[in-house]
């Protein structure tokens, strides 16, 4: 749809970003006569009611909030169409991330940059607001005339009440900026934000994330600081390495226990050159393990919230992380800037010995006794209608593959394909059945005398392939 020249009293003048779930137009408020960023949600989204509530949320957040280093919310409305709109202060001098990817900066400026944003963070969080997404796309410039420019903070999609995050919350956030028991789903206080600011100072000073991670699951192997800044950049000082790196200690009771303590150790290590007391010093603190596999840094500063599901850690103390994010994507969401996280992201069904991976709108489930397990939407009419989507997963008694099945009425069955699975043997059905949803059925071997049974019924290949490969008999 073309974007319509004014929005309410704003005329539209250029379109200044634009992201997956909403566009970002520099306007004039001809009533003022001063510009303004006007944020609108896509109009694909418009008819979403949890998308809709969390963009609102966002500038209800915002609002809560007068601060000189947190982007300000003047106005909301709702277009012609339909589609709400919030009017922010335009930042005209770009973002952190920009800036970043020109190479690291100075020493001097990178403090002046780090402190104001910790000042906005701070301003968010007396007002009884986590930020949950720090990071250098999120840190805007506005022109002032008497001081230069000045950092402010924006974007408070994942953003939630202290009250909210003191109970368990939905994994989420930037994989290079986000404190991992972020990530895990704890329930999270300010020594959230205060990791990602690290982080982002980390970029800052280096011109790199501290860990190059590239998806949340990676985040939950961190278990060690990142490497000293002074391997990546030789005038980083000593005093100003330690500050930050402990501000990313992955054990949050290892971390400074405030913003306050977090920058007042910053100033004191740029301004006289000394480990503040009682730190220990870069060289005797713990190296950290190597990430897996390197990753682009310009992917990095600009990685969404479009991350995989979390695997199991090897070390994390939520043993049940991932059975709970399941209860949690259908009771919850991320937020603006992370609903796609949280629209696309496939949710885990168990029933042991039985587990699958579904789409977020297969929300119904009838599971019958402990040796099958059925998801759809439509529970009711699966065994009668090959048009409903979903998946049956079981277990057969046999010990031989079939080699033929039984398809549905108005579906034919192709011959089954071999192959393995998990190192045993299986046998796989395509079913073709017209305009309806296609069907895959899949048997595997999984000891001498037991078989996994999944059937998948979805409209796209996609769908099908990666319901079928999740689908798990571990007894």
């Amino acid at each position: 749809m073309d974007q319509p020249p004014r929005i309410g009293r704003y005329s539209l003048v250029r379109r200044v970003g634009a992201g997956g779930f909403a566009t970002v137009w520099l306007a004039r408020d001809e009533q003022l006569d001063a510009e303004v960023a006007v944020k609108i949600l896509s109009e694909n989204w418009v008819e979403d009611e949890d998308v809709r509530r969390r963009f609102l949320a966002e500038g209800r957040f915002l609002r809560k909030v007068d601060s000189l280093y947190v982007v300000g919310v003047h106005d909301i409305g709702e277009a012609e169409d339909g589609r709400p709109f919030m009017v922010l202060t335009y930042a005209d001098g770009g973002t952190l991330a920009e800036r970043i990817k020109a190479g690291p900066l100075e020493v001097g400026e990178a403090v002046r940059i780090i402190t104001q944003v910790g000042r906005g963070l701070k301003h968010l969080h007396a007002r009884g607001v986590l930020h949950r997404d720090v990071k250098p796309a999120n840190v805007l410039f506005r022109t002032d005339s008497a001081a230069g420019d000045r950092a402010m903070l924006s974007d408070l999609g994942l953003g939630k009440s202290l009250a909210e995050v003191s109970r368990i919350t939905m994994p989420g956030g930037t994989p290079a900026y986000v404190a991992p028991e972020q990530v895990m789903g704890d329930r999270l206080d300010h020594r959230a934000d205060l990791y990602s600011l690290g982080a982002v100072a980390y970029a800052a000073f280096t011109g790199q994330a501290p860990h190059g991670v590239a998806s949340l699951g990676a985040v939950m192997q961190i278990d060690a600081p990142p490497p000293s800044m002074t391997t990546l950049r030789e005038d980083v000082p000593d005093a100003i390495d330690v500050v930050v790196r402990r501000a990313l200690e992955p054990d949050r009771d290892q971390r400074w226990p405030d913003l306050d303590s977090f920058l007042n150790a910053l100033r004191e290590a740029h301004t006289t050159g000394k480990v503040p007391a009682g730190l220990v010093p870069a060289a005797e603190m713990p190296a950290p393990a190597p990430p897996a596999a390197p990753v682009d840094q310009a992917t990095a500063l600009a990685s969404s919230n479009e991350q995989t599901v979390p695997v199991k850690p090897k070390r994390r103390r939520r043993a049940a992380v991932i059975t709970t994010l399941a209860a949690l994507v259908l009771a919850a969401g991320g937020g603006y800037g992370g609903y796609e996280y949280v629209l696309t992201r496939p949710i885990k069904v168990d029933n042991k010995p039985l587990s699958v991976e579904v789409p977020r709108s297969w929300k119904q489930k009838a599971i019958d006794g402990q040796q099958s397990l059925l998801v759809s939407t439509k529970t009711s009419t699966w065994q009668t209608d090959s048009a409903v989507q979903g998946v049956f997963v079981g277990v057969v008694n046999a010990t031989q593959l079939p080699t033929s099945v039984t398809a549905p009425d108005g579906c034919t069955a192709g011959s089954g394909g071999q192959s393995t699975v998990d190192g045993q043997p299986a046998v796989t059905f395509e079913l073709s059945c017209g305009s309806n949803p296609g069907i895959v059925e899949q048997y595997r071997q999984v000891n001498s005398t037991t078989q996994l049974r999944i059937q998948v019924r979805a409209s796209d290949q996609k769908t099908r392939t990666s319901v079928l490969d999740s689908a798990a008999y571990k007894p």
